[in-house]
């Protein structure tokens, strides 16, 4: 898949987003605003060089950015971390972005990196255009992006 670019994100500060029972991770309307989606990925395919489907695992947390964040309101978080991020604007198909983040995942582990078992879908609107996210945090040190 051409189009995007991958780079290695240093986020300092946690995202926040409170849960969505409605979002639907695969069928993104510029109008719910900002969405974020997180999904443990396969135990056997995370870290492999070639994944294969199944790909995904279980959805962990859908929801919206919603600020500001009320007291006694469960939220979630994009943590604070070191990130490899890619991006398109245009609303991506389930395929097209499982494309996208299997593509992070072989860059990451041709930088040696050791991408963690969790994977990230991002929505957002802005300057005019609907933007696809993804995000997957990592460990290990990274000297170029």
């Amino acid at each position: 898949m051409a189009g995007f670019s991958i780079h290695t994100l240093d986020l300092r500060a946690p995202l926040f987003y409170t849960p969505w029972e409605d979002a639907s991770p695969f069928a993104y309307n510029p109008s719910d605003g900002e969405l974020l989606f997180c999904f443990d990925l396969d135990p056997a395919q995370y870290r492999r060089f070639e994944p294969e489907e199944p790909y995904l695992g279980p959805l962990i947390f859908k929801g919206k950015a919603t600020p500001p964040f009320p007291a006694g309101v469960d939220w979630f978080q994009l943590p604070r971390g070191t990130y490899l991020f890619a991006q398109m604007r245009e609303i991506l198909t389930r395929d097209q972005w499982i494309a996208m983040a299997m593509d992070l995942q072989q860059e990451g582990l041709w930088r040696r990196l050791q991408p963690e078992s969790r994977l990230y879908l991002r929505y957002l609107y802005e300057d005019g255009q609907a933007v696809t996210q993804v995000w997957r945090p990592f460990t290990g040190s990274d000297s170029g992006s």
